[in-house]
């Protein structure tokens, strides 16, 4: 179909939440996937249906609940598969399904252990049987780029035949380089009967750090759907980033003359909710929304910015969201203006809540000088947007010094109960540690631990992350506060929390991400 319209096909509650600790909530994805609504992609890819009950749930839900954009449900090319997706869609405004099969020689011997006009068949019936349920119907040649370019084409003949009306060719290991993707892609539109009547996708994997530039590649060859996520979450080295692609091509719209229906100045508020509920930190040289992304040290480029922004920005902060980082809030700020800041940020609490946030932003302001957009999220998404509350830290008090053994007392809300315990560590986060894992049973290894800075100042507040791993079952979590231990222990327990949701809630299947 030829479109100048490049629509934008999201995929981080799917293949993002596929990288390892990654792992949502329903309640977790639906606030994303409201974001993401509130960004403009065209179609949300929700979840893989038949995983788990919980994907399935958190599907359904978000196809009920989600309007002005396309919800599609990832599944493999068997009649099961596709009945369990369609249940978890067929609430949506505009349902999709999105069924797949591997076609590389690699898979075929090694994972399928089928010929390929075994394969033809399987991919002739899968699209037919979706076909029962909606026109709305997306096939992907699972590892694309490694398979035969010939058998590429009849595969991708045969999805058409049967009724696909959207053709997504996954570089799903992240093997193609951009003038080899151009040349798969046009030699698909010359050979394919048919192929212009229908949408030409692309789903790029970053294992050569190559995923931008050959979903845009793509894109010049006729591709006129690109799936990605925010942040280039995803498994291994993640997928195609969505601000990036959106920001390629707004910049140099004179080398690609598209357009996306997304409103940029919701880039980097939908950046920092996927950060906080994956608590997957953006590195700071990360394009378009890492912390140094508009940062200038070097005296020269301060020189030039400062005479003229274009010198060395060749793009607004502001189009992407990206706040001035001035003082934005504080002790004197009233309501109204606070909860203005929140709905910007995706926040909408009830009045109940909202008199309770406000409280604490009031707290928050009379312990700092300069009180920053960063911080308010940071307060907020910790006080609201949990994964389950488990565990609930209801007091903390540390002890240590050159002289003495650091000891940590801590007071739990555990299902419901308060228990105290204390204990003693080699430091202060050490023994919070201890007593928090004395008090829930629960003896994690710490895989990770970072703390960083999320305002600048003496005063700023510090924001830990945490990796853990139990029994094979890793999770994340962060906390904030501007005394780092208390950070450190709102970590442990949302880390926690995570992990025991995860535990009770497995997922059965598992795919490799296309």
């Amino acid at each position: 179909m030829s479109s100048n319209i490049v629509k934008i096909f999201d995929t981080t509650l799917r293949d993002g939440e596929q990288a390892p600790g990654c792992g949502m909530t329903a309640e977790e994805k639906l606030r994303v996937a409201y974001q993401l609504e509130k960004l403009g992609v065209d179609i949300i890819e929700a979840g893989f249906p038949i995983s788990s009950e919980g994907d399935f749930q958190s599907v359904k839900i978000i196809a009920e609940r989600i309007r002005g954009c396309e919800v599609a449900g990832l599944c493999r090319a068997n009649f099961n598969d596709i009945d369990r997706a369609w249940e978890a869609v067929k609430g949506a405004e505009y349902p999709r399904i999105h069924t797949f099969i591997a076609t590389s020689d690699i898979h075929l011997k090694h994972k399928l252990r089928k010929d390929k006009d075994e394969v033809l068949e399987i991919i002739s019936g899968a699209v037919k049987h979706a076909k029962r349920y909606t026109d709305n119907v997306e096939f992907s040649t699972e590892d694309a780029t490694r398979t035969d370019l010939d058998y590429l084409c009849r595969s991708v003949d045969v999805a058409i035949r049967a009724g696909a009306t959207i053709i997504n060719i996954p570089d799903t290991v992240g093997y193609t380089v951009p003038e080899e993707f151009s040349y798969i892609i046009k030699t698909l539109k010359e050979k394919v009967p048919g192929i212009e009547d229908v949408t030409l996708s692309v789903h790029c994997h970053n294992d050569l750090g190559l995923a931008v530039a050959n979903s845009i590649a793509a894109v010049n060859e006729g591709a006129r759907q690109v799936e990605c996520t925010i942040n280039g979450l995803g498994e291994r080295a993640g997928n195609a980033s969505l601000e990036e692609i959106v920001m390629a091509i707004k910049v140099r719209n004179d080398r690609h003359p598209y357009e996306t229906n997304i409103i940029t100045e919701n880039i980097y508020p939908t950046s920092r909710i996927v950060s906080q509920v994956t608590g997957v930190s953006v590195q700071p040289n990360k394009a378009i929304v890492g912390a140094n992304a508009f940062a200038h040290e070097a005296g020269i480029h301060q020189d030039g910015v400062l005479k003229e922004r274009i010198t060395y920005e060749i793009m607004k902060a502001e189009e992407v969201g990206i706040p001035s980082n001035k003082i934005i809030l504080g002790k004197h700020s009233g309501r109204h203006a606070f909860k203005k800041r929140l709905e910007e940020y995706g926040y909408f609490l009830d009045e109940k809540d909202f008199h309770h946030a406000f409280r604490m932003f009031k707290d928050l302001a009379d312990k700092k000088k300069y009180v920053f957009d960063e911080d308010i999220e940071a307060l907020i998404s910790e006080e609201f947007v949990r994964s389950s509350d488990f565990y609930k830290l209801i007091s903390a008090n540390f002890s240590s010094g050159t002289d003495m053994n650091p000891v940590a007392t801590v007071k739990l809300s555990i299902d419901g109960d308060e228990v105290t315990v204390s204990e003693t560590g080699s430091g202060p986060v050490d023994a919070a540690y201890k007593a928090i894992s004395k008090a829930t049973g629960v003896t994690p290894n710490l895989e990770h631990y970072v703390v960083a800075s999320i305002t600048g100042g003496m005063d700023a507040q510090g924001e830990v992350t945490v990796r853990i791993e139990k029994d094979g079952i890793f999770s994340q979590g962060q906390g904030s506060s501007t005394d780092i231990v208390v950070a450190s222990a709102k970590a442990y327990i949302n880390a926690l929390n995570k992990l025991r949701w995860r535990k009770e809630h497995p997922r059965r299947v598992t795919t490799t991400g296309l």
